[in-house]
């Protein structure tokens, strides 16, 4: 099958053979998305090798459970050891023994086929096509923020950043009821969430609203964004970083110290919500999606999701 393989600091579609099943499910992918994580990986991020990619939508072509088989499926990233006490509680996220889709020793979704454990796979209902079912696992993490930060109709939100996950992240909060502005760059991308209700700001609009928000979600995975959340976080905020990225950020520990600011992690969510939100279509996922390449132009289409103005590209095996 072809892959879109990272090796020995090389980007190539490479012939790979079909991944064996192993007691898990074989997978055949009809759609997947670059995530700006697989741009880091191929800038050394994680330190992986092997096919990337973990956005992805496909049909169950074999697995232990056949009540599955030919269904179409998106698939927690995650996959556990099944041993430990995390696993045992049903939350491998942070499994220490866990492999992560495309990004810790577990080929990834860039590819014809990938196998996945049964208990991470979620049946995709009828109402949800393609082109939608592909963002479930990025706005699951969009969503998981509320797992890791109070958010309710009184909280004053902010999230920082344009792309593809701030956009994915102010639209999911927003559903809260909490007043959301959403802070970029590109008056093109901000106004997707114009479009739904959302309160946007470019860089020099926002100078003046310092210490006015209970919660800042940075998603620019840049400096110049963690300060920019720092300005305008009041006293005993919450600052929730969503960014992974290869390199490390200077942090003024001494502001977090002397404001008494919370600094909050968020990785991965739930898919169930996202399953949920997407057949309601209570979130625009449409307007993201700036073009789509076949699997073979896997890498234009990686450099051409790192060009100004692009937000999600797709890939189709």
């Amino acid at each position: 099958m072809k892959a879109l393989r990272y090796e020995q600091n090389h980007l190539s579609v490479a012939e790979v053979a079909r991944p064996l099943s192993a007691g898990e499910a074989l997978v055949r992918v009809t759609l997947s998305g670059i995530c700006n994580t697989d741009v880091e990986i191929v800038r050394g991020y994680a330190g992986f090798e092997g096919t990337i990619g973990h956005e992805f939508v496909g049909v169950v072509e074999s697995a232990p459970d056949k009540s599955l088989m030919n269904r179409r499926v998106v698939g927690e990233i995650n996959a556990g050891c099944g041993a430990c006490p995390l696993c045992a509680a049903g939350d491998p996220r942070h499994c220490p023994n866990r492999t992560v889709l495309g990004i810790v020793g577990r080929d990834g979704a860039h590819a014809e086929f990938l196998r996945l454990p049964v208990v991470n796979l979620l049946q995709v209902p009828d109402e949800i096509a393609d082109e939608r079912a592909v963002f479930t696992e990025p706005l699951a993490a969009a969503w998981g923020i509320t797992e890791r930060a109070h958010v309710s109709a009184e909280t004053r939100l902010a999230v920082i950043g344009d792309g593809k996950l701030g956009l994915l992240c102010a639209q999911a909060l927003a559903l809260t009821g909490a007043p959301t502005l959403l802070i970029g760059k590109h008056r093109e991308k901000l106004k997707i969430a114009d479009a739904r209700g959302i309160e946007t700001a470019t860089l020099d609009k926002v100078k003046g609203r310092a210490r006015e928000f209970d919660v800042v979600v940075e998603a620019s995975g840049s400096e110049s964004g963690f300060a920019l959340a720092l300005d305008i976080l009041r006293p005993r905020g919450v600052l929730v970083l969503k960014s992974t990225f290869h390199g490390t950020t200077n942090i003024d520990a001494a502001r977090i110290v002397v404001d008494e600011i919370s600094v909050v992690g968020s990785r991965c969510g739930r898919f169930s919500p996202a399953l949920d939100l997407l057949k309601n279509n209570a979130v625009d996922v449409e307007s993201l999606i700036s073009e789509e390449y076949r699997l073979k132009d896997g890498v234009r289409a990686m450099q051409r999701a790192t060009e100004a103005g692009v937000i999600k590209v797709l890939l189709k095996p």
